[in-house]
């Protein structure tokens, strides 16, 4: 362990006790869980009302796919721009922004008609996520201190509470009061506006010393891994989220349809159960990030990837309250995935905190958006049982896992 080491015989060793300087910032960290939260909310309230919208204007699956491509895809074309360019530039307030785009999405969203509105309004919501993610990944990274883990988990906690709550909001306000009472839910917004001012105030006061951090980081980082070797285990890196949010779209956008269809679960009934799946997965997030930085993040992927594919193949073949439970357990599997591999390609690639966000943020939001639309098809012409009985078979491709390098936990998480 690097504890034992003498600070003078390795540039890798840590300290046993951080300085000052490194202490994790707990109340920014906090606040920026928070915003998470707010924002995956939001974001969440789409797929959470698609059963009215699919009635209300009476949408196949196919359109409903669409509605999260349009979503997913805005989010996913911007978030490695946004990071790629906010490395260079950063911009303490444009979190801010990204949860004010949210805003108008949301009202538009309430106020829509027409298909097309619906489409737009989503897309705007996108837009927000799509500002929302790189930059507050960054702020997270600045507010950890030396338990990088421990903090990307923290900031995707809130998120995946967010993304639980958004479905439970739905059931007791959206689905009994109808469409517009969605525009109730911008007083959360403006909340998280508040909140992501004050976050951005501190950003900007703390951005000279960061820097100086990142460049002492940058030294003490050893040699960089062969571009190869990168390129390959960044690759392994993206089949192994696609299997993850590929599978999770199934149940995120689908779970409801599938027990409304097979179980005869009422819509309130099944946007519950949704929500207790996805509380499962917000419990399961904190988990990821303080084990990678224990036992190694390999470790963790491994677990959270390829430990899901017994349940998840379990899955369609039993009743109702066997599906709930199995759902609780694959929501906690695969939840600690995201952050680990997200430190773990920020330690592969020193300086590019918010380039390696923003990619695996916007490949998330992208592959989300595919899958929702191409597992909406395959539902339209197979029907939705056949969809979770395919998608079983996708956390398998955690077993590319055994190509990754080992990444010496001793090193110092890079900036």
């Amino acid at each position: 362990m690097a504890s034992k080491l003498p600070m003078e015989s390795t540039e890798q060793a840590a300290p046993a006790e951080p300085a000052p300087a490194e202490k994790t910032v707990l109340t920014v960290l906090l606040a920026i869980s928070f915003s998470h939260l707010v924002n995956d909310v939001l974001q969440s309230l789409l797929p959470a009302i698609y059963p009215l919208l699919k009635t209300s204007y009476s949408l196949t699956f196919t359109q409903i796919g669409l509605i999260t491509l349009t979503f997913q895809g805005a989010a996913s074309l911007l978030q490695p721009l946004v990071g790629f360019y906010t490395d260079r530039q950063p911009k303490p307030y444009s979190l801010a922004i990204g949860m004010g785009c949210s805003l108008v999405g949301l009202i538009l969203l309430s106020r829509a008609s027409q298909y097309g509105v619906i489409l737009f309004a989503a897309g705007l919501v996108g837009i927000g996520s799509s500002i929302f993610h790189p930059e507050a990944s960054r702020v997270a990274h600045m507010a950890a201190g030396a338990r990088h883990g421990f903090a990307q988990s923290l900031f995707q906690v809130g998120g995946n509470l967010g993304s639980s709550l958004g479905p439970l909001a739905a059931a007791l306000i959206v689905v009994p009061w109808g469409q517009g009472s969605l525009a109730w839910f911008t007083l959360l917004a403006a909340a998280g506006i508040v909140v992501l001012i004050r976050v951005g105030g501190w950003y900007r006061r703390s951005l000279a010393h960061y820097h100086a951090r990142v460049q002492a980081r940058k030294r003490a980082s050893g040699p960089a891994v062969p571009r190869g070797r990168l390129i390959a285990s960044l690759a392994i890196l993206f089949a192994l989220l696609f299997s993850k949010y590929f599978y999770l779209v199934s149940l995120t956008n689908y779970y409801t349809f599938y027990l409304i269809h097979k179980f005869h679960v009422s819509v309130p009934g099944a946007q519950i159960l949704l929500f207790v799946f996805l509380f499962a997965v917000a419990a399961g997030t904190i988990l990821g990030g303080p084990l990678g930085d224990r036992f190694g993040r390999k470790y963790v992927i491994w677990f959270s990837i390829l430990g899901a594919a017994p349940f998840s193949l379990l899955l369609p073949h039993v009743g109702l309250v066997a599906t709930v439970l199995l759902s609780v357990v694959i929501g906690l599997v695969l939840a600690s995935a995201f952050s680990a591999i997200l430190v773990y390609a920020q330690e592969l690639v020193p300086g590019k905190v918010g380039l390696m966000a923003g990619l695996f943020f916007g490949f998330n939001f992208g592959v989300s958006g595919l899958a929702a639309a191409g597992l909406g098809r395959l539902a339209d012409h197979t029907g939705i049982e056949y969809v979770f009985f395919v998608c079983g078979f996708l956390p398998l491709i955690g077993l590319l896992t055994g190509f990754l390098p080992n990444v010496a936990r001793t090193r110092p998480a890079s900036a």
